[in-house]
Order: structure tokens, then C-alpha cells, then sequence
């Protein structure tokens, strides 16, 4: 029964919190629904305003789709699996695993910039291997395959993923998170927030390298060869950054030949993706066609 009113519990809580975010009933560092489409917006108009491929449509190919990803993934999805995380998170603590057992040291007494920081840069380095691993197993690289199947890349394409990859990301930045023991600034929105920009700007139409700090942020012009259909000979892949580019230069998984933004992109074999959301959702767990 306390598993069940658990699982009840966190899926009418999240979902009523989704829905007082929407109506502005929460204060406005935590309304991720409207931060999320302010973001959104700030960034496409930066796209229609200074298109790096003035080729492409303001409404590229696949716009809309990408766009119900931004927020299936971010709270329906999210809704529907709150209740599986609350669930395992008291079948942990009944186990005796809890974030003060885990935690490799405590940094509840740093300065909360300091934390802040710790928490971004442990956070992003938790992903892009994560990264690394869904390109590098071949199972989990199916259900990649959704978010490498965009052809023209936009902002939107940031979030344009599997649902599978919530079920792996979550746990592991949950894990990452609990490694540092009390961590729990108020001010976390600001990780969320700037982790949200700087991932729609990689995908976003528009140039930008940042001159020498290209070496510790993720960029377009990096991220956009992340996307290519061909690569290095021998790569599974190239430029796994999510909000920073450091981890790439340190275990040399770097890769910009040029930067024109004119290449094809996508993978082999990409054409045996389905087109709609539907046939996107259980993409990966059918058998690959010869």
C-alpha cells in the first residue's frame, strides 16, 4: 500500500504542480513550463534574425514535431514516470541507500555560487558520458537514433529524444546529485535553466563559436558536426558536449573540420525512422529491418 500511495501520490502532485505552473500559481524561478517557453522563443528569434543556413525555414523540417518533443519529454513523460522514481526512491531508502551514504563529501557549507557550480560541472560531466554511452552501446544508440534522425536542425531539436533516454538519464543525474552531500540550494533553477539555453542554442540555426572559450562551452558549429551523417572513419561518434565542450577536448572526441553549417545530416540508415511521434515512441524496440 505505501508503494501504491506513493506512485499515486507523485503523479497528481507533479501533475497539479505542471498545471499551477501553467496557470502562474508558482513562483517564477520554479515555473519551468514558462521559462521553458520563453527560452524557446528568445532563441527562435535569434534564429529568424541571424540565420547561420539562410536556406532553411524559419519552420524547418520537422518544426512542430520537435516541438510537442520539447514538452512530452519535459512534463507529460515526466508525469506519467514521477511515480516509478518515487517508488524506487523509498525501495533505496528501505535498502539503506540514501544521499548521505553515497554522498563522496559535503559542500552544504560552501558558498551557494560554489555549489552551484560544483553541481553544473558534475552535473554535465554525468551526461556527456551518459552521451558517450548511448552512442557507444548499440542498444542504447537505438533509441538515440530518434534524436539523429532531425535532418534540419533547429532549437527545438534540443529536446527531440526518446522517451527511453529519461528512464537512463534521471537515474544517473540523480546518482551524480547525491554524490554531493547536502546540496540543496534554492537557486538551482539557475542550473536548469542555463543547461536548457545553452542546449537549445547548440541546435539552434545560428553561428556561434564564442572565440576562445569554444574550449569550455559547447557551441552550434560543434554541435552541428555531433549531427553529421558521415564521420571520422572509425568514430562512433564526435562532440558528446552537452553544456560543455571541455569533456571533448580532454578525451580528444573533438571534431570541426570546417564551418560552413552545410552538411548532410543525420545517420545511415535513418530513412527506416518513422515520421510521426507515434511510430517514433517505440522506435528501438522493433527489430531492425535488413
Amino acid at each position: 500500500m505505501e508503494y501504491l500511495d506513493a506512485f499515486t501520490n507523485s503523479i497528481v502532485g507533479t501533475a497539479n504542480w505542471t498545471w499551477k505552473s501553467m496557470v502562474f500559481q508558482v513562483p517564477w524561478h520554479s515555473n519551468y513550463f514558462w521559462g521553458l517557453i520563453l527560452i524557446s522563443l528568445i532563441v527562435w528569434l535569434l534564429e529568424i534574425l541571424f540565420p547561420w543556413r539562410k536556406n532553411q525555414s524559419n519552420f524547418r523540417k520537422d518544426f512542430w514535431l520537435d516541438g510537442f518533443y520539447m514538452f512530452f519529454n519535459f512534463f507529460i513523460f515526466a508525469i506519467v514516470i514521477s511515480g516509478v522514481y518515487d517508488v524506487l526512491g523509498i525501495w533505496f531508502k528501505q535498502l539503506g541507500i540514501t544521499a548521505d551514504s553515497l554522498a563522496l563529501f559535503n559542500i552544504s557549507t560552501w558558498p551557494a555560487w560554489t555549489q552551484l557550480l560544483v553541481f553544473f560541472v558534475l552535473l554535465d560531466f554525468v551526461q556527456w558520458f551518459t552521451h558517450v554511452l548511448l552512442h557507444k552501446v548499440p542498444l542504447l544508440w537505438r533509441f538515440h537514433e530518434v534524436h539523429h534522425s532531425v535532418k534540419e536542425m533547429g532549437f527545438a531539436a534540443h529536446l527531440r529524444y526518446h522517451w527511453m533516454e529519461n528512464i537512463l538519464y534521471k537515474p544517473l543525474k540523480t546518482f551524480g546529485v547525491m554524490l554531493l552531500g547536502g546540496f540543496e540550494p534554492e537557486q538551482a533553477y539557475i542550473v536548469h535553466f542555463t543547461a536548457i539555453a545553452i542546449g537549445h542554442l547548440n541546435h539552434a540555426n545560428i553561428k556561434l563559436t564564442y572565440g576562445p572559450l569554444k574550449y569550455l562551452f559547447n557551441n552550434p558549429v560543434m554541435h552541428l558536426y555531433h549531427h553529421s551523417y558521415v564521420l571520422p572513419k572509425g568514430a562512433f561518434g564526435v562532440n558528446f558536449g552537452i553544456s560543455l565542450s571541455l569533456w571533448d577536448y580532454i578525451f580528444r572526441t573533438n571534431y570541426i573540420p570546417e564551418d560552413s553549417g552545410t552538411i548532410s545530416l543525420g545517420y545511415p540508415g535513418d530513412e527506416q525512422m518513422p515520421n510521426g511521434f507515434w511510430g517514433q515512441l517505440w522506435y528501438g524496440f522493433r527489430k531492425r529491418k535488413q
